[in-house]
């Protein structure tokens, strides 16, 4: 099984979803004219916006929950992964991935919010809304939306509950051992994971109101905490800043790991951390509130920054000053390249950037780590089950209602007790296939489109001229050529009879 998982993986993540990936952002850049440069100021204008309704969040709101989504375990074990196979040359490439993945998710999440509809009281959009709704394809819609329900409801939750499991043996140990059908397993862990199944379930039952409310609180909370630690750590080294970005960017275009290794591990763990072309963020994007659809596509263009520039990065710096890593010479021979820790350090694991902080705060370090983990791995969960939901939803809008809700909540929720009590290896390739399958539709999607119809960038247009122009910010996707944005459409009807 293991040996089946790793093949389907390999020919998922291929060099050609790699350059595919790096391409999109590239060209989306270009043709925005880096509108993640150039209106960087108004996204954080943006995100002061709390407007909301019974049926839609606010944008603020929209962003933790995308971010929830962004900002989970691939911001601290995906970058000691990403370093530990790639060298520390795979953090610039994340850089890049982010940088240029920042106008790919302006994109995506523009079309989520431009193609949005009202299903049951709430705000519903995504891949397979705005494949349908744009192009016309049910079949593409249908394609995104299971391997959505399997990568999101079945391959990732496993990735982070994991990391919730070893979080919580790293702050209390593993206490008695029970023999399981999974093998032995702590009580610590297995108590932990009875404790988040227990408010998992009382959440995900709420709808996404409860998700929002909960989300716009523990996000930047954490997220601002992790970065402080990371600060700390940088301000108490600062005489090896310099030579760490130099080492950072010597080795991205060096053999020491492989040029290959570094982009193939930086683009991949990145795209998995900031989720730029997977078709996630759209999910949350359209449940917003706003008055453009551009608005919505910038604020969530700002998330990725956030999530690889700001989070990853805080990770990177703390285990690369304090060399806390070793580089693999290949995935199986055990040889390393640089070798700092133990051998039997777990490269997929946490393990680098807990050795870090303990070097800089001793055992409060591993502490801290275990809760960081334990919050960024329950919040991404709970993004997961979102974007399943919106998916089931779709699903059930064509075949009509066939597909019970209650169903996938519970297989989301076995997903999560089945990936907490197995290895880390194992659960991190199935996530791997789950974020390169709908990274493969999504992002060819995106471009068919743009070369078809071209939404985004007539939405963008239209934003700065309204702006230049000094507002009201107003949308009408008619006058610009957009058809099938019927949310819009009758919205715009009803503000023109309500000013006639």
């Amino acid at each position: 099984m293991n040996e089946l998982v790793n093949a389907i993986n390999g020919v998922i993540w291929s060099p050609a979803l790699i350059y595919l990936c790096l391409g999109a952002g590239l060209f989306f850049s270009v043709m925005t004219r880096f509108a993640q440069l150039r209106h960087f100021k108004e996204m954080l204008k943006l995100l002061l916006n709390n407007s909301s309704s019974d049926k839609g969040i606010s944008s603020f709101q929209a962003l933790a929950v995308s971010l929830s989504g962004r900002v989970g375990v691939g911001n601290i074990a995906g970058v000691a992964a990403a370093i530990g196979f790639g060298g520390p040359g795979a953090v610039f490439w994340m850089w890049v991935v982010a940088f240029l993945g920042a106008s790919t998710a302006y994109v995506e999440s523009t079309l989520g919010q431009l193609y949005k509809v009202e299903q049951n009281g709430q705000y519903r959009g995504g891949p397979a809304y705005y494949f349908e709704r744009c192009l016309g394809w049910k079949p593409l819609g249908v394609l995104f939306a299971v391997s959505a329900i399997i990568g999101c409801g079945l391959f990732l939750p496993g990735v982070q509950a994991n990391a919730v499991g070893d979080a919580a043996v790293r702050i209390f140990g593993e206490g008695a051992m029970v023999d399981t059908a999974f093998g032995l397993v702590g009580t610590n862990k297995l108590i932990t994971l009875a404790v988040i199944l227990m408010i998992l379930g009382f959440i995900i039952f709420g709808g996404i109101r409860r998700i929002a409310n909960f989300t716009q609180i523990v996000v930047p909370f954490m997220a601002l905490g992790y970065i402080i630690m990371a600060l700390v750590v940088v301000f108490l080294n600062l005489d090896k800043l310099p030579g760490v970005f130099s080492l950072i960017i010597s080795d991205a275009f060096t053999a020491q790991a492989g040029l290959g290794a570094a982009i193939g591990w930086g683009v991949k763990r990145g795209i998995y951390s900031n989720e730029a072309g997977q078709g996630t963020g759209p999910h949350a994007a359209a449940a917003a509130e706003v008055d453009h659809p551009a608005q919505q596509g910038l604020v969530q263009a700002f998330s990725v920054y956030v999530d690889t520039l700001f989070v990853c990065t805080a990770t990177a710096l703390m285990i690369l000053i304090t060399q806390q890593y070793n580089v693999a010479g290949t995935l199986t021979d055990g040889t390393f390249i640089v070798q700092n820790v133990a051998a039997n350090t777990e490269i997929s694991s946490p393990a680098f950037t807990q050795l870090a902080l303990l070097q800089v705060f001793g055992d409060f370090g591993s502490i801290f780590v275990g809760l960081a983990l334990f919050f960024f791995a329950f919040t991404t969960i709970l993004a997961y089950y979102y974007i399943t939901e919106t998916n089931v939803a779709y699903l059930n809008s064509l075949f009509g209602d066939k597909l019970p809700l209650w169903l996938f909540k519970l297989a989301l929720m076995f997903m999560v007790a089945y990936g907490a009590v197995n290895s880390a290896g194992y659960i991190w390739t199935i996530g791997d296939i789950g974020v390169g399958m709908m990274a493969w539709i999504n992002v060819l999607g995106i471009l068919l489109i743009f070369f078809l119809h071209k939404p985004t960038i007539r939405c963008l247009r239209d934003y700065e001229a309204q702006k230049k122009a000094g507002g009201p910010i107003t949308f009408d996707p008619l006058k610009l050529g957009i058809k099938n944005a019927t949310f819009w459409e009758e919205r715009a009807k009803k503000q023109q009879d309500q000013s006639e």
